[in-house]
């Protein structure tokens, strides 16, 4: 698929998913995409509700998590549970461990609290190039973004094209608030990670998540050093000139030795 019928597919699709149950976006998304179509989960709420859907609509979309080899142990419980609900396997997609053998030399194993710039090399390790190869052959990508999550995702669309990878970003639950994601979850009784019953609203590898305070908005827990305004990994970031290999490489030459 060319980035020209990705951007004619996304904005026609768009308006179609809009008044469609969750199930039915998925369906009409599968009916409007040739190729295939991925759905990358973290397990956390929104995706389990995605899984789940998949499930009851019978819709053929494959499902890959990005196992970045730093998760709690709870998410690898909820992945378990998850194969066993559905009665599928859901590929691991893992880092490179050569770049992950020469990141923790130069940075510590911990380095990624040192500066911005290194959190997101570690983020472009251990999921921006895992990503690249799970879309690999897509035609279509299902997240499970939400407008109401962040100021940045406050603009998603139910199906959008992603320059970098050359297809369909669909976001079927853009216009959901959290309380209708865990409500979805617990009248299908969708198995779901224990973490969310401590506070940890969204969930992502155990170094750089906490639970939220009262009042805080739903990604606080994430990279919580940091300013608000920097709080992505880099997945759902625009198209950048320098590709991601290339821009991992520059911050490992970059970085200061042990």
């Amino acid at each position: 698929m060319t980035n020209a019928t990705a951007l004619i597919d996304a904005a026609a699709l768009d308006t179609i998913l809009a008044p469609l149950s969750l199930p039915q976006r998925l369906v009409a998304a599968r009916q409007a995409i040739a190729g295939p179509i991925v759905l990358t989960t973290s397990f956390g709420l929104e995706d389990q509700a995605i899984t789940h859907a998949i499930h009851e609509a019978g819709v053929t979309i494959e499902i890959a998590t990005l196992d970045t080899g730093r998760l709690f142990p709870e998410t690898y419980d909820v992945w378990a549970e998850t194969e066993r609900r559905y009665g599928r396997r859901i590929a691991a997609v893992v880092p490179d461990h050569l770049s992950i053998e020469e990141f923790a030399a130069r940075y510590g194993i911990n380095g990624f609290r040192d500066s911005v710039e290194a959190r997101k090399a570690c983020c472009g390790l251990r999921k921006v190039e895992p990503l690249g190869r799970a879309l690999t052959g897509a035609a279509g990508w299902v997240t499970g973004m939400r407008a109401e999550q962040s100021a940045f995702r406050s603009q998603v669309r139910f199906a959008a094209p992603d320059e970098a990878h050359g297809l369909v970003k669909l976001n079927p639950l853009a216009d959901w608030s959290r309380d209708q994601v865990a409500a979805y979850v617990a009248d299908h009784r969708v198995p779901y990670n224990v973490l969310h019953d401590r506070g940890f609203p969204s969930i992502g590898c155990a170094p750089c998540t906490r639970a939220v305070r009262v009042g805080e908005p739903e990604r606080a827990g994430r990279w919580w050093w940091e300013s608000e305004d920097k709080k992505e990994c880099g997945l759902h970031l625009p198209a950048v000139s320098v590709p991601p290999s290339a821009a991992i490489a520059a911050a490992l030459a970059g970085a200061p030795s042990a």
